[in-house]
């Protein structure tokens, strides 16, 4: 735009400068070139005629400049007597547009001519040229070509060629610069008659042609989707499918054309179409088979047509069928995992299977028996399902289990499965899972050379999903450490992966490991808790981050800490103890800290927490240590003074005195003092012992049946007879129940402790029921009825306390055996013979 103005307004000044006349203004001068347009990079040769009747020169010298754009060119004058003639030559044009101008001197330099030059390059030959023809109404054929994007600065326009062989018909089209496509109307063209199609490209520098197509207009047709109508089975022929399918409405018409035919299927739960299958020569309305297909399956069907070498049309929509079922055939693959042992009457067994690549479902619902029996499987069967596992329970005693897929059409061959025990043998070592893309990852085992190994077992799961269902398995040669498992992983999400070695008689030990197929930053971090502090140390403890929220395997952990003074500190925790001491921390600085938690791809922090170290403080502590072993001195000092004291009330208070009955005696008794009384010894008797205290109750003479049914359910507990009324005549200060010393015996007196004697004493021996036993050879804690040795004719209302079994002596028998057995009873008999 901007050298179209120049252009204008040189012309404008020439012809201002021109001379004039009655008729016309023309221009001072005249400007030619050999051409206006020239080859980029091309020489340039320019001649400026000055008219002799131009103002500026009239009577003055002449001198001529040139000017091309800018900038002035040396020039060379003309051989002429007035000199008002000049040349110049460019050498290499490298501008695509510029002006030249003439110039001559004055005040100032005056224009007297000028003409415009541009530059470019001829048009390069059209490329690609191809026509499609329109099928619909109104039938149309589209050529399209390649203008080849070279840039020529020059316009170029295109030229299309037309020419029906069979009319010897000719056409041409113009199109405007820049477009390189034209729709021929249906008039121009018949649809089968051959016709020769070709364009031209034309610039102010040459032109150029493409080459030559020949074709059909209907071979060039582009045909609408064809419509599927059924899909089939072929009856009797099992994996065969029968379509049948049609043109769209517009191409009805040429529904008696051969026509060629591509289908491609898939099976229902794939997500890849199969190789399409050319059908050569078909015409439409026709039914087209397809057989070699699986058994019992179902499948999607889509087709496409074209006519000989039209471009092929776009698929139809998918049409489903399902072939004729049969009987399952092939191989499933299966893994099994015991637990128990032949010892046990039970084995728990989980089996799981898949396909192998031999193995045909044929069939819709396929259902899988597990049996004991390879024939009749009914007979002997553990488990039915539709899925891919079963669970259940064997003898100890069973040995294999068979395996078998069940459709409709039949039952395939039994798969025997053998049962395997688990050893404790481990030949496997150093598992890894490297995630090669989202969908898989490579497993990878250090192995050890062990003769019985048949094979290895690689399994893994999801670990935030308990179904069973989702355990797969795949099966790996004896010789190889490595496999790579495909699947539906999801990113993320940790999976559990495990490799058993499986022998001739057993299964070994897994190896175990957790793998995500891609990781990330955790999603939280834990807080981090002030367990315990002590001088300059502080102890920080953090809980596992739960494992749906973890996104990789945890590297590391850190605590990132600093007080407002000191540098960054990092520590590293150990994985499982999630705990860390940080030491050497300032007293009386305020102190921040956060968790970092990092896995393969990514770390994030948790929030700050402060805590201050308080001073240590050193008296409090030599306080308290101090106090400390004083109290255990004086503890051992009491101890050992109780133990080696002479002090008898002192040592009674620890160690009771427990009477022994067999060194017991008592020499002397008198009911006239029962408070302060001394014992009489009898020298001649080695070692006497003393009893603890006597009792004395006093009871009626008479008891009625009442009284005596009150004594006799009161005698579970004879314990505190020993509470005397009067006290004890043996012991001082002694005073009832309170003492610590244990009761011996309770005597029972007919009459008041404080009267009198009686010629006849009637008094009673009961024994006490103390828990610590008196006699070694004693057996029973029970009270027993004694009766009064020294009194003869006891009635049997006088028992007390326990039940007269009349096990007594009997009359006439020797009473010195009876005393020799009661030592204290026998002391009460020589008290009673003195008092006589």
């Amino acid at each position: 735009m901007i050298s179209t103005w120049v252009s204008v307004i040189v012309m404008l000044v020439a012809f201002v400068n021109g001379a004039r006349n009655k008729d016309d203004i023309q221009p001072c001068a005249k400007v030619q070139t050999s051409s206006s347009t020239v080859p980029l990079g091309s020489p340039v040769t320019a001649t400026c005629v000055i008219r002799d009747d131009c103002p500026l020169v009239i009577g003055q010298a002449v001198h001529i400049e040139w000017r091309l754009g800018d900038h002035f060119l040396p020039s060379s004058p003309v051989a002429a007597e007035s000199g008002r003639i000049s040349e110049v030559v460019i050498p290499s044009f490298n501008h695509t547009k510029a002006i030249l101008t003439c110039c001559v001197q004055a005040s100032p330099i005056q224009i007297v001519g000028g003409v415009e030059i541009r530059a470019g390059y001829p048009p390069p030959a059209p490329q690609n040229l191809s026509c499609q023809t329109n099928l619909t109404n109104p039938n149309t054929l589209t050529c399209n070509w390649d203008p080849r994007q070279q840039d020529t600065h020059l316009l170029t326009k295109y030229i299309l060629f037309t020419e029906i062989w069979d009319s010897k018909e000719n056409h041409t089209y113009n199109l405007p610069p820049g477009v390189n496509h034209y729709t021929i109307p249906r008039s121009d063209f018949v649809l089968f008659s051959d016709m020769e199609i070709y364009v031209k490209a034309v610039n102010e520098l040459g032109e150029a042609t493409s080459a030559h197509i020949t074709l059909e207009p209907v071979s060039a047709a582009k045909f609408d989707q064809p419509k599927i109508l059924k899909v089939e089975a072929v009856p009797k022929r099992y994996g065969c499918l029968k379509l049948r399918w049609c043109l769209s409405q517009h191409q009805a018409w040429m529904h008696s054309y051969h026509l060629i035919l591509e289908v491609r299927l898939k099976t229902a739960d794939s997500s890849q179409w199969n190789e399409p299958i050319l059908v050569d020569r078909v015409k439409p309305m026709r039914p087209v088979d397809q057989c070699r297909l699986l058994h019992g399956t179902q499948y999607l069907a889509q087709i496409r047509v074209r006519y000989q070498q039209s471009p092929w049309s776009e698929w139809s929509s998918s049409q489903s069928g399902v072939t004729l079922e049969s009987a399952p055939t092939g191989r499933l693959n299966s893994w099994m995992k015991v637990s128990g042992n032949h010892a046990h009457q039970q084995l728990n067994i989980h089996l799981f299977w898949k396909p192998s690549k031999q193995f045909r479902a044929n069939g819709q619902n396929v259902s899988y028996i597990v049996s004991l029996q390879k024939a009749p499987v009914e007979r002997g069967r553990v488990c039915s399902t539709t899925g891919n596992y079963c669970a259940f329970q064997l003898p100890g005693r069973a040995k294999k289990v068979y395996l078998s897929a069940v459709n409709a059409a039949g039952k395939s061959p039994p798969t025997e499965v053998r049962i395997y025990q688990p050893e404790d043998r481990a030949v496997i070592s150093d598992v890894r899972a490297i995630p090669q893309d989202d969908r898989s990852l490579l497993v990878q085992w250090r192995r050890l050379v062990s003769s019985s190994l048949t094979d290895y077992v690689v399994e893994w799961r999801p670990l935030l999903k308990t179904d069973l269902s989702l355990i797969q398995f795949e099966i790996a040669d004896r010789n190889q450490s490595s496999l790579a498992i495909t699947g539906s992983f999801e990113p993320y999400k940790p999976y559990g992966i495990s490799v058993y070695p499986r022998f001739k008689d057993g299964i070994g030990l897994p190896q175990t490991v957790n793998a995500y197929s891609r990781q990330k930053a955790p999603s939280v971090v834990p807080k981090i808790r002030i367990k315990k502090t002590w001088q300059s140390h502080i102890e920080l403890t953090w809980d596992e981050i739960p494992l749906d929220q973890r996104n990789g395997i945890i590297q590391n952990y850190k605590v990132v800490y600093q007080d407002k003074k000191g540098p960054i500190n990092v520590v590293n925790a150990d994985l499982e103890e999630r705990r860390v001491i940080l030491r050497d921390l300032n007293t009386l600085s305020l102190y921040e800290a956060f968790l970092m938690v990092s896995t393969l791809s990514g770390s994030r922090n948790g929030s700050t927490i402060h805590f201050e170290i308080e001073p240590f403080d050193a008296v409090a502590v030599v306080m308290i240590v101090t106090a400390s072993g004083v109290g255990l001195s004086l503890m051992i000092i009491f101890v050992v003074m109780t133990c080696f004291s002479n002090h008898k009330r002192l040592k009674v208070r620890f160690w009771p005195a427990v009477p022994d009955p067999a060194n017991s005696s008592i020499k002397r008794w008198t009911s006239d003092s029962t408070r302060d009384t001394s014992l009489s010894l009898d020298a001649d008797e080695p070692n006497p012992i003393y009893l603890s205290h006597l009792s004395f109750l006093d009871l009626p003479m008479k008891l009625n049946k009442q009284d005596d049914d009150l004594w006799l359910n009161s005698a579970e507990d004879t314990s505190d007879l020993g509470d005397s009324i009067c006290g004890s005549p043996f012991i001082p200060g002694y005073s009832g129940s309170n003492s610590d010393s244990v009761p011996y015996a309770t005597v029972i007196f007919s009459g008041a402790c404080t009267s009198r004697p009686p010629k006849e004493p009637h008094h009673v021996y009961l024994r006490s029921e103390s828990t610590q036993p008196l006699l070694e050879t004693e057996e029973s804690f029970s009270p027993k009825c004694y009766q009064n040795m020294a009194a003869d004719g006891m009635t049997r209302e006088q028992c007390f306390f326990g039940p007269c079994d009349n096990d007594g002596p009997e009359e006439g028998t020797d009473q010195v055996i009876l005393w020799d057995d009661f030592p204290f009873l026998q002391a009460l008999a020589m008290n009673d013979t003195q008092n006589d």
